[in-house]
This record gives structure tokens, C-alpha cells and sequence, in this order.
């Protein structure tokens, strides 16, 4: 048995008012953390992630209808669009809808410049902007990864943690030995800590906006974490790494220039990294509903 078990207080989101708020609202998720190298690095990241904020508690995808899932990542985009050409008209593409891959990949891209890469927030954009604009900046990514979400609908939540420095990395040998390409029902993994795409990223969206340096393999991780209430089909896992396959054989010059010199190089693959796993205490159906009432994390901490 694990010496670690990661707690998770979920709550619902109607009831975060003080008039509202009590306790039986609360619905606690347990985990096991796993006994690996890799989840013993993520243990020191998650106990330093106090001085931080969170970013957003309600990232969660996939609870609700896909009608409902559809329009919250619609207002999200606009939401983000409005407050950041407010103070600087620098989205000059409308934004059509949250199927739109193109349009995606066109935001996608104002993020990255306006950014920058990680942990390099060098643009004269952001040292100027006020921290409204930069939030809806740092925002527009996760509205654009959740617009892509909807093409899959897999219930998962995200927890990372505003301005946490990655600065830790995973090496090639850790990554082929403790990746997994179908993490099982219920894991916590790694949640990916880069400013820009993977080649699973490039190969999906079609990207002609992206940058030379926007291409961004797995390498640095953190605290952040996303936990997964789904396991990929066989089927799934050999789709992707086939379409993966076609996009690195048709810009193998591009990999070739940057190091990759072949496709089964561990930086290169879909690969998931858990660290801890779901202690399950009701039947999934049951616990899918639950957390669709409770779609906001409340606390979160390791005993």
C-alpha cells in the first residue's frame, strides 16, 4: 500500500456563496499514490505548490451535456477575446465557433506569441498588460484546449497552479520506463507543462500557425496534474500513434533539424505519466454523476 494517499474535496459550485455554502455539499475523491520514482518527484512539486495560487478550480470536461460543454467553451473564448483587444487589438481574426480547428490554432498561436514560452514572459505585450489581461491571455489557452476537448467528451479535471516555476524535467530513460499510453480508469498523471504543441498536438490540429519554437515535446512538469475518468481503446492508442506517424514522416526535416532523429523516441510519443490512482468506493456510473454536481475543487491535500 502507498505511504501517501491524495485527497480531493470537491464541491458544488452553486453552493460556494457563505449563504449557501455547508458541508453537505462536500464530495471527497481519494487516491493512492503510486510507489514510482516519478510520482515520489510530483509528491515534492504538490507539497511546494502552497505560495501559489490555483489557477481555476472548474476545470473540469466531459460532466456535462455536450450541448452544455459546447457553450461553456464558447463564452470562455469570447469572454477571454473581449477583455484582451480591450486593452490591445491584438485578435483580429473573429472567432467563428469552438469546432473551428483553424480559428483554434489561430488563438492558440496569439497565446504563444503574446506569452511567450515557458517561464519566459518576455514580451512587451505582457510586461505591460495588467493583470486582468494577462489572466484572460493565460486563459484563452485553456479555452482553446477545451473548444478541442469536445471533439472526445472524456471526463477528466485539471488542477495547476498560477506563475509555479517548471523547472523540474523528466529524462528520456524515465519517461520509456514509467510512461504509460492508456493510463488505467481513474489515474492521476503529469499534466503537460509546456508553452506550445507536441507532435500528438501537430499531427491532431493541423497547425500552420505555429511557430519554430512552438513545437514543444514533453520535458518539464510540476505540480499541475489532470486526473482521468477514462482509458483509451487499444483502438484509439494505434489511431493516434498512426496519424502521429504520418505528420512526423511528412515534416521529418523539421524533427530531423531539432534531434529527433526517430519516431519512437520517448519525447515523441503520447506518453501519460501517473502518479497516483483512484480509490473507488461506488459504482462509475454513479460516481460520474456525483462529480457532475460538484464541479469545483474546494481543497486539495496529501496525508
Amino acid at each position: 500500500m502507498s505511504r501517501h494517499t491524495l485527497k480531493i474535496e470537491l464541491v458544488n459550485p452553486e453552493s460556494l456563496t457563505l449563504e449557501s455554502f455547508h458541508l453537505g455539499r462536500l464530495f471527497l475523491l481519494e487516491f493512492e499514490v503510486l510507489d514510482t520514482p516519478i510520482a515520489e518527484l510530483w509528491l515534492e512539486r504538490i507539497n511546494q505548490r502552497h505560495q501559489w495560487p490555483m489557477d481555476d478550480p472548474n476545470r473540469f470536461y466531459g460532466f456535462n451535456s455536450a450541448e452544455k460543454e459546447f457553450d461553456r467553451a464558447e463564452q470562455q473564448i469570447s469572454d477571454c477575446i473581449e477583455v484582451i483587444n480591450s486593452y490591445q487589438k491584438i485578435i483580429h481574426r473573429p472567432f467563428t465557433h469552438a469546432r473551428d480547428q483553424d480559428c483554434l490554432n489561430y488563438l492558440h498561436n496569439i497565446f504563444e506569441q503574446y506569452h511567450g514560452l515557458l517561464d519566459q514572459q518576455d514580451h512587451e505585450f505582457w510586461k505591460q498588460a495588467p493583470t486582468e489581461v494577462r489572466q484572460a491571455l493565460a486563459n484563452l489557452n485553456v479555452a482553446v484546449h477545451r473548444c478541442e476537448s469536445l471533439q472526445n467528451h472524456w471526463p477528466r479535471f485539471v488542477c495547476t497552479w498560477f506563475g509555479m516555476p517548471k523547472t523540474q524535467t523528466l529524462s528520456a530513460t524515465q519517461m520509456n520506463r514509467y510512461g504509460q499510453l492508456s493510463p488505467r480508469y481513474g489515474s492521476v498523471c503529469l499534466n503537460y507543462a509546456e508553452i506550445g504543441k507536441t507532435l500528438e498536438n501537430l499531427a491532431h490540429d493541423n497547425d500552420e500557425y505555429i511557430g519554430d519554437d512552438a513545437f514543444r515535446p514533453f520535458d518539464h512538469y510540476s505540480a499541475d496534474f489532470v486526473v482521468r475518468f477514462h482509458s483509451d481503446s487499444a483502438q484509439d492508442v494505434q489511431k493516434r500513434l498512426q496519424g502521429m506517424q504520418h505528420y512526423y514522416n511528412q515534416n521529418i526535416k523539421f524533427f530531423h533539424d531539432r534531434g529527433y532523429d526517430k519516431f519512437d523516441d520517448p519525447r515523441l510519443q503520447p506518453l501519460r505519466f501517473p502518479v497516483a490512482q483512484l480509490v473507488e468506493t461506488m459504482p462509475r456510473d454513479q460516481l460520474y454523476s456525483t462529480i457532475a454536481q460538484h464541479q469545483h475543487i474546494n481543497r486539495i491535500w496529501i496525508e
